[in-house]
């Protein structure tokens, strides 16, 4: 059976928790920047954003609109970027029941990206085109990575699956740079979009929401069936679960999620692992709590990773990137030496 961390009336209190959290983060998001707005100021003017809510914040109106057009919009694609790969990571994890499953390591974001960059270079007059290449490149990679580790069996243990999608990651990777030379003046832009960028504005933020909104759905709806297929395929039949629908519908929401977080905000690493391993940690393996709390605590992670982005070398900018992989690289070594203990 699923492993629980506590009677199922704590959940309400992680969730209000991590609400918590997310709200403080998105607070000292708009906080940071060359102006100096004071926190009481930023709270009276997004209470004054709200419907049929009128507050005089005292802020001039340049600093309404630093706040309005750079700030918000900047902290509002973070958050749905990290719960987007959060919410992923937590969903290839019960669908392949392997705790190393991610986004990034199972080449989802790798062929998103790889597909993403042939729509920029190959076919920048088409609308609409990198959602849906960044989709299709992201169900290939991972279809290529589960292909490439199931040839070994079960031979590899947990970390098979891993090693198939570090291959894919980097051949696809090199495919990616090989496109990118057909097009050099377009390197800078490609570059920094691979290296993670949330500055992108309100039209970044339309063009994931759609997407966000049909993915979270439907990972949010499979949490208990994802529970059910975690105790074994013949035991969720017998429950009448249609284990091979479950997965490939978990599969494919994953997959999209992935591919809208990747399509706005280039290729973020390791926010897929570090945060529903903390979650488990904290909150239990049932994953009814597992995908909203991964949600909501991928939001939370990623605008503060952006908060450490802008300030760690300001008045310059490192990629948000580069940032998860300094987070993400130490934890997935010891999560992957905890499981391979665990596999001894």
């Amino acid at each position: 059976m699923v492993r629980q961390a506590g009677p199922a009336r704590a959940r309400p209190l992680w969730v209000v928790c991590a609400l918590g959290l997310l709200a403080v983060s998105m607070i000292a998001g708009l906080l940071d920047g060359a102006a100096d707005i004071s926190p009481w100021q930023v709270v009276l003017q997004m209470a004054d954003w709200l419907p049929f809510v009128h507050v005089d914040s005292g802020l001039a109106p340049v600093e309404q609109g630093l706040l309005f057009e750079l700030r918000l919009p900047r902290v509002l694609v973070a958050a749905v970027v990290g719960g987007l790969l959060a919410m992923a990571g937590a969903g290839y994890q019960g669908v392949f029941r392997n705790p190393l499953a991610d986004p990034y390591l199972l080449g989802a974001a790798a062929g998103a990206g790889l597909a993403t960059t042939a729509a920029i270079v190959l076919l920048p007059s088409v609308a609409g085109s990198i959602p849906v290449a960044a989709f299709l490149g992201a169900v290939g990679g991972v279809f290529l990575a589960y292909t490439l580790g199931n040839t070994a069996g079960r031979a590899g243990g947990t970390a098979t699956l891993v090693l198939a999608g570090v291959a894919v990651t980097s051949f696809l990777t090199a495919i990616q740079t090989f496109i990118q030379q057909f097009k050099v003046e377009e390197l800078q832009r490609v570059y920094a979009w691979i290296l993670g960028d949330v500055g992108g504005g309100w039209d970044q933020l339309w063009l994931v929401l759609p997407y966000a909104a049909v993915s979270s759905v439907l990972l949010l709806l499979h949490g208990r069936m994802l529970d059910v297929l975690s105790v074994g395929d013949e035991e969720a039949g017998s429950l009448g679960v249609r284990a091979a629908r479950v997965r490939l519908t978990v599969l494919l929401a994953a997959s999209l999620a992935t591919a809208a977080a990747v399509a706005v905000s280039g290729l973020i690493g390791f926010v897929g692992i570090v945060i529903p391993h903390v979650v488990r940690r904290l909150a239990g393996g049932s994953y009814r709590i597992v995908l909203p709390l991964s949600m909501i605590g991928g939001a939370a992670f990623l605008v503060l990773g952006d908060l450490v982005a802008r300030t760690v070398i300001a008045p310059a900018e490192l990629p948000i990137g580069v940032v998860t992989m300094f987070v993400g690289a130490p934890f997935f070594v010891a999560v992957l030496r905890v499981t391979r203990r665990a596999a001894t």
